[in-house]
Order: C-alpha cells, then structure tokens, then sequence
C-alpha cells in the first residue's frame, strides 16, 4: 500500500493523538495545555499560534473522535465518523511545499484551530485509509493490557501489536515459559 509521506505523518500523529487518552496511558498525555503545546511541537503542526483551555478541550474532543474511529464496527461506520468530524473542522484543501517537503495538500483552512487543524489533516488521512478499502487496517494492540492504537502498514495485513518489541514480546514470553511449565509438569 503506498502512502503518501503527508498522510503518513498524518496517521502517525492521529495514533499518537488516540494513544494519549487515559484509557492507553497511566495518566492523560494532553491533561494541559503545557503537554497540548509539546505534543504539537513533537508533530510539527504547522501554523499553531497561542493556545489555551479551550483549544485543550478541542484537541480531547477531538482525540475521542479518532477513538470511535478506530473502534468503527466497518467501513461504513468508520466513513459517517470521518464525514462529520472533517465536515465539522470546515475542510479547505489546499497544495503547499513548506518546511523542505514537496507538493502535499493540507485540508484545514488558513487560521485554523490546533482541533480543527488535526480533524481535518489527520481525519483525510483515515479517509485515504477507508478509501483504498484498508480500514481493517486500524486496529487496537491486542496484548490484553494494551489496547493502543496503530495503523497496520504491513504487506499482508497480520500486525496485532502496537509495539512488535514490547507487546508482543512479552506475550510470546509469557506464551513459552507456559508451554515450559506445562511440560514441565506433564
């Protein structure tokens, strides 16, 4: 599948959006607009200016609607989500080559939200996704104290944790001292 590197940054920034919920974390990864302005900084949103309380509230808001998203029983639940979150954002294409990148779109308006901003780019992003017929493609870790949010780029589609080295590490550790011990036993 290929991907374009704007809607790849894209699905990256709107699975680390998802993964910072307190669901995912121990705590809230956006409890402040300190942590809202590090995580815009950690993704090069561009064209932010001050934010506040307000734009906080957006961003978890919207971070929620990625969640639904992600959990979207098929295409056609995923699709209605994504039409009313980029819909609501006021999307605006437009082409830009900034910061050393060539030709891309970006779909939020001139002045947007940091909300809006993430709705509309990463919620095209899901769209792209949906489109291409590969919304099985966003999934949950399926380690059972996991849980968090990937885009699953590989080949033949088999990726069932969120972090190969942790997750799935440990599971099939924990699976192989099993089989030891019942060996072991029998």
């Amino acid at each position: 599948m290929l991907i374009p590197h704007d809607t790849r940054i894209a699905l990256d920034t709107v699975v680390d959006l998802v993964n910072s919920a307190p669901e995912n974390r121990q705590n809230d990864g956006l409890e402040d607009v300190s942590a809202l302005y590090g995580f815009v900084r950690s993704h090069n949103i561009s064209g932010v200016g001050e934010l506040n309380q307000r734009d906080l509230k957006a961003v978890q808001d919207v971070r929620a609607q990625f969640a639904e998203i992600f959990a979207a029983s098929d295409s056609g639940a995923a699709a209605e989500l994504i039409n009313e979150l980029v819909a609501d954002a006021g999307t605006t294409p437009q082409l830009t080559d900034h910061d050393g990148y060539d030709w891309h779109v970006h779909y939020f308006a001139p002045g947007a939200s940091v909300a809006d901003h993430l709705a509309a780019d990463c919620g095209m992003a899901l769209a792209f996704i949906v489109v291409a017929g590969e919304q099985e493609r966003l999934r949950r870790c399926e380690a059972p104290d996991c849980g968090r949010a990937f885009v699953d780029l590989s080949r033949n589609r088999s990726r069932r944790y969120c972090d190969s080295r942790t997750c799935g590490n440990r599971l099939h550790v924990a699976a192989y001292r099993a089989r030891r011990k019942e060996a072991a036993a029998g």
